[in-house]
């Protein structure tokens, strides 16, 4: 077995993984595992720039795993960063910063390697060899993986929670102009995944990351977040539909008091939501299939 550490720093949130794999039984035993909301994303499809909060918050989250990863005494780290640290003017403010704490650079890259990870991770441990459509609604893009085994297409287009909410969003709940302007660019990114992944053919849809666990959480009715019942949960469209609409209607007061709702999620949630949906209904697919193991595992097993 070989002790690696995974970190994947995307728009919304930085994550942990301590495993133990063994590329042999093709086991990944999680040894620490957490999820930090930084919002390194703040405010970068208006400025452009990387904020020196947002990146403080992002350093200090580092500053922790830093102590975990060498306490568990793990023998490689990867950092991988994904949408916002893509776009932003100053990322090298970033790349210095993490490299200083770390030990490591971390490694910005492309939406298609983003795609690879996210693939790897979500099916490595699935049951049979259909094709599937692995979808992850991050923060700032999100990911349309197609493949049976391996990855067959993939497209990274600039819709996710962070960024809708912040291009769209000044009323609370959502006025109905503002959820029809995410809907409007939900259909034009869709429109462009389209062009290079066959989305429609796939058979079943695997979907990842915050803003699926937690629909699945709420739609399930769990009072406490517990991945272990939530991890391979199947959601019917019918369920997608009523929580969104829930999330599209509440107040953040309300949202907030949803149990399962992270706060660093609550502003977020009703555009993330939003965004399975609109996928569910393009595609025709009848219920999703709702993974905890995303890029962070498939970081994990790049080292493996």
């Amino acid at each position: 077995m070989t002790r690696v550490a995974a970190v994947d720093c995307g728009t919304n949130s930085i994550r942990l993984l301590v495993a133990d794999a063994d590329p042999a039984t093709g086991q990944l035993v999680d040894l620490d595992r957490r999820m930090t909301i930084v919002r390194l994303g703040q405010g970068v499809d208006r400025t452009g720039r990387l904020a020196p909060e947002a990146l403080e918050r992002t350093f200090a989250a580092c500053r922790e795993y830093a102590e975990a990863i060498k306490a568990h005494g793990a023998e490689r780290i990867r950092f991988v960063a994904t949408s916002a640290s893509r776009d932003a003017e100053n990322r090298d403010d970033f790349v210095r910063g993490v490299l200083d704490i770390l030990g490591v650079e971390p490694e910005v890259i492309s939406g298609d390697q983003e795609a690879e990870f996210s693939f790897t991770g979500a099916t490595k441990e699935l049951p049979g060899h259909e094709e599937r459509l692995v979808v992850d609604i991050g923060g700032g893009s999100t990911e349309f993986v197609v493949g049976h085994d391996r990855v067959e297409a993939a497209r990274s287009v600039d819709i996710g929670c962070v960024r809708l909410t912040e291009r769209h969003v000044r009323t609370d709940p959502p006025a109905p102009a503002e959820a029809a302007a995410i809907r409007a660019d939900i259909a034009a990114a869709l429109d462009l995944a389209e062009e290079t992944v066959p989305i429609r053919e796939a058979q079943t849809l695997v979907g990842l990351a915050g803003s699926v666990t937690t629909v699945a959480a709420i739609a399930l009715g769990l009072e406490a977040y517990d991945s272990s019942v939530i991890h391979h949960s199947r959601i019917s469209r019918e369920q997608v539909a009523e929580v969104t609409g829930r999330l599209l209607s509440a107040t953040h007061d309300e949202r907030a008091a949803i149990p399962v709702v992270h706060p660093g999620r609550v502003d977020v949630i009703a555009a993330g939501a939003l965004v399975l949906l609109e996928i569910m209904d393009r595609i025709g697919i009848d219920e999703v299939v709702v993974s905890e193991h995303d890029i962070l595992d498939g970081i994990a097993w790049s080292m493996a």
